[in-house]
């Protein structure tokens, strides 16, 4: 009698403990729309020359909080070789957001941090450079968004542009961005 009661009591706590954990392991298989609010886009670039090569890999990640606004990560790699010159390695990240006021304008800011690495082979001035960039661009485009693509042609500007430092030609840059 003793050994059916500490049985029972003994079934009881291990129903009771089970139970107690059927809560979280519903919230668990409940699936989350996480995934659905992501976007994948980037760029690729490359460019030859009479003994002249680059090449850029730029992806990136948004996430859409709402059909108005979106914010990402970037990564960016670029290296540059000119012949008998220099050859450049540049590596870096991004934080980038949108803002559509109405279907059809994109307005985004994004601020890149670039580390530049440059050696030149001038047999005069043999020298490197080693620094990082800062960029800070301010956008506008024309958005065109097709279900889970969106596409936006514009021009940004960097406002924190320098001439000497920069890895940028000039300040003004159109863009085409692509996320889907």
């Amino acid at each position: 009698m003793k050994k059916e009661l500490v049985f029972g009591k003994l079934t009881i706590l291990v129903l009771l403990f089970f139970l107690s954990f059927q809560p979280s392991i519903l919230a668990q298989n409940e699936k989350s729309d996480f995934w659905n609010h992501v976007a994948i886009g980037g760029g690729i670039g490359l460019s030859f020359g009479s003994g002249f090569f680059s090449g850029t890999i730029a992806p990136s990640a948004i996430y859409r909080f709402n059909p108005q606004v979106a914010m990402g990560l970037g990564l960016n790699y670029t290296y540059n070789e000119d012949k008998d010159f220099y050859r450049s390695s540049i590596i870096g990240g991004s934080v980038i957001g949108f803002y559509n006021p109405i279907r059809e304008v994109q307005l985004s800011a994004e601020f890149e941090q670039l580390n530049v690495n440059r050696n030149y082979y001038n047999t005069i001035l043999n020298y490197d450079e080693d620094y990082w960039y800062p960029a800070l661009f301010l956008g506008a485009g024309y958005s065109i968004i097709t279900g889970k693509v969106s596409t936006a042609i514009g021009i940004r500007y960097d406002v924190l542009y320098d001439r000497d430092k920069s890895i940028y030609a000039e300040p003004w840059a159109p863009f085409i961005r692509v996320y889907f």
